[in-house]
């Protein structure tokens, strides 16, 4: 016979889920000041789903990839996906290596048939796809015996016994799979001038989880472990200018905007002088290192992801925020008042070995990205 008061019980037990307790989906719009368009974004705990919602939060496209994903994925610019897969058998470098690899390459139609791959273990968190239809991005190597015993800082309680640190290389690549410029932190920078922040382990220095070329031919790398964001020349390799810790705080996604300054998500952990670490879209002048706009929630600590995130500028002048540890996607005006927030709700566990780091259900992503309508014209 069946319980049927077990059965009720069991429909109205509340979810054990803290954010799923919450609003999700579309829970702020006003349409007098938002930019409008659609949001794509990729679950980290979603397989290989990738989703497109319009702006009243109703899902509009998806595609089915067919690894989960690495990191990101973009509309490129003749309306296809760009999508940073995780590779099945990437390289088993450290414990932690599962958490942040990526390696699989896609480029995908709306419709989904894959049109291009390319594939990469030794790859790790971010890449861009140049307009030139090449790809940037950073892959670990092993740092030279030398130099990984100049590293310092850090928990050395979580050294490998071999002493190997890994390092990493910024490369690009054209549609062959051939390199066609690479460039090695070690080559420029001493380990012992950077170190790690406490906490973290030094099997890996000094984690280059954000890349993106300018228009003037820089590229800026965002540096985890220690803290900073670097720009490199591209024809010279010669580093332009460093924003250390004094600046951001275990930031991700630089991008260089028209006029010259630097918008950052600083994700805030371990910033100097808090106690309470909170996140903020950070935006500031490299040739005074003068922060130029900073957008905090009035609450400072209600707006935190201790990992990931993004921020991007839109064509109305607001920020898309990405606060990836919590699946909240919100844009704010210039003046910092949100104007559109849209909360995933779909959450599922994060996959075999990364489940045994991150526990539970989670609703993540690396990412979010905003476009036009003309961007994606085939909808």
């Amino acid at each position: 016979m069946l319980d049927t008061a077990a059965e009720a019980h069991k429909a109205n037990t509340p979810s054990q889920i803290t954010l799923a307790r919450r609003r999700l989906g579309l829970t702020a719009f006003d349409p007098s000041a938002s930019a409008g368009g659609f949001t794509v974004f990729a679950r980290q705990t979603g397989g290989g789903v990738v989703d497109m919602v319009d702006i009243e939060g109703r899902t509009t496209h998806q595609w089915h990839m067919p690894v989960r994903p690495g990191r990101d994925a973009v509309i490129l610019p003749n309306g296809n996906l760009g999508y940073n897969g995780s590779h099945d058998t990437s390289a088993a470098l450290y414990p932690a290596w599962d958490l942040w690899h990526g390696g699989d390459f896609y480029e995908a139609t709306p419709a989904g048939e894959i049109v291009w791959r390319h594939e990469d273990i030794f790859h790790h968190h971010d890449a861009q796809w140049l307009s030139n239809g090449n790809l940037l991005y950073t892959v670990a190597a092993e740092l030279p015996a030398h130099l990984a015993k100049r590293v310092t800082g850090g928990d050395p309680r979580k050294d490998g016994a071999d002493g190997t640190v890994q390092s990493d290389i910024v490369r690009e690549v054209d549609r062959s799979g051939a390199t066609v410029w690479e460039w090695k932190i070690w080559d420029h920078i001493d380990p012992a001038d950077l170190p790690v922040h406490p906490i973290f382990d030094r099997r890996h220095w000094p984690m280059i989880n954000g890349v993106s070329e300018t228009t003037d031919g820089l590229v800026l790398m965002s540096l985890r472990t220690t803290s900073g964001v670097i720009a490199v020349d591209k024809a010279t390799g010669r580093i332009v200018w460093h924003a250390g810790p004094d600046v951001v705080a275990q930031q991700h996604t630089p991008i260089r905007m028209e006029g010259g300054t630097i918008l950052v998500f600083d994700n805030g952990n371990m910033r100097p002088g808090s106690s309470n670490p909170f996140s903020r879209a950070l935006e500031f002048d490299p040739s005074t290192m003068e922060i130029t706009w900073s957008y905090t929630d009035p609450n400072a600590p209600s707006f935190f992801s201790p990992f990931m995130g993004s921020a991007q500028r839109l064509w109305n002048g607001n920020t898309l925020i990405c606060e990836s540890a919590f699946g909240r996607l919100f844009e704010v005006t210039p003046e910092g008042l949100t104007v559109w927030e849209y909360v995933i709700p779909e959450f599922a566990e994060y996959p075999a070995p990364l489940n045994r780091f991150i526990g539970g259900s989670h609703n993540t992503c690396f990412r979010a990205h905003r476009y036009t309508a003309e961007q994606v014209a085939w909808l």
